[in-house]
């Protein structure tokens, strides 16, 4: 939960990013709040008050993944809105063109895109998105200790570069310091 926090304050795409993970660790320990508490839970050093805050964060999330029934797979809807907003965000930016940088960096990713799209094979939901499945997928395969190929981890880069621009551009829009 304070992790979340800082990141969604911080950096939209490391919000989501990490919410997919703690979708995966629920699903991993089972929906079980005692075993979330063994493994995850009783390794913050914070208070016995804000553990428990974090603790009912857990026991709110297994709730809602067991009322959307991604019990399997999927993400909260919460972050496929977030994904949609930034996504949205994104168009804009192409279509305004208003950040020189931004465009840059998205000719820089854009074919890697295509070819993440092609090697998913199902229907793009988004760019947004394939650049956020794309760099989960990445994380798995570190926390596996898979070799990643020069070649994927350029591609990733220039996921991970756009994405942090966007991540800024969303932070900006939404305190008010910036419009498109």
């Amino acid at each position: 939960m304070l992790i979340a926090q800082q990141k969604r304050k911080e950096n939209i795409a490391e919000y989501i990013l990490y919410m997919w993970q703690v979708e995966d660790t629920i699903r991993a320990c089972k929906f079980d709040i005692n075993l979330l508490e063994d493994r995850i839970i009783s390794q913050f050093s914070d208070s016995e008050k804000v553990k428990q805050e974090i603790r009912d964060w857990y026991a709110n999330l297994i709730v809602m993944m067991h009322a959307e029934n991604i019990k399997e797979s999927g993400h909260l809807a919460l972050t496929d809105a977030l994904i949609r907003d930034i996504n949205d965000l994104h168009r804009k930016l192409l279509e305004y063109k208003k950040d020189a940088k931004y465009l840059e960096q998205y000719s820089w990713a854009s074919p890697n895109i295509r070819e993440i799209e092609k090697k998913l094979g199902r229907e793009p939901v988004s760019e947004i998105d394939t650049c956020l499945t794309a760099l989960y997928a990445l994380l798995l395969m570190r926390l596996k200790k898979k070799e990643i190929t020069r070649e994927t981890h350029e591609a990733m880069q220039t996921f991970s570069h756009l994405l942090a621009l966007l991540s800024n551009w969303y932070r900006k829009t939404e305190s008010g310091e910036a419009e498109i």
